[in-house]
């Protein structure tokens, strides 16, 4: 029952982002705001017991998370067979694209 408040707190925070995000054009997905209210809402014992308890249940049960992500890819198992090298050569290069970006933004710049 701990595990239903703590989904409940999850569905309620993201629900107040997207209404902030929503509401006031903010340039943040809703999730995001919701991520940021769950980050100060956690400091309160009355939501982080909760929370806890729905992140110890969900995660004991992750795998079951990944069935459909199985099903759509045995689905589309021509289309990963036609363009599965390409797909996994954008994907690396995204990945190390993105990697670079971020260590050139947060590298410590030369002082003069």
């Amino acid at each position: 029952m701990i595990a239903l408040r703590g989904l409940a707190w999850l569905l309620a925070l993201q629900s107040l982002g997207e209404l902030l995000a929503r509401g006031f054009s903010l340039p943040f997905p809703g999730p995001v705001v919701g991520m940021v209210l769950l980050l100060v809402a956690l400091r309160w014992e009355a939501v982080r017991t909760p929370v806890a308890a729905c992140a110890d249940f969900l995660l004991g049960h992750l795998s079951l998370l990944f069935v459909p992500v199985g099903v759509g890819v045995i689905t589309h198992l021509g289309l990963l067979a036609e363009f599965g090298l390409r797909m996994l050569v954008v994907i690396v290069l995204s990945t190390w694209v993105g990697i670079v970006v971020t260590v050139l933004v947060l590298r410590p710049g030369k002082k003069d």
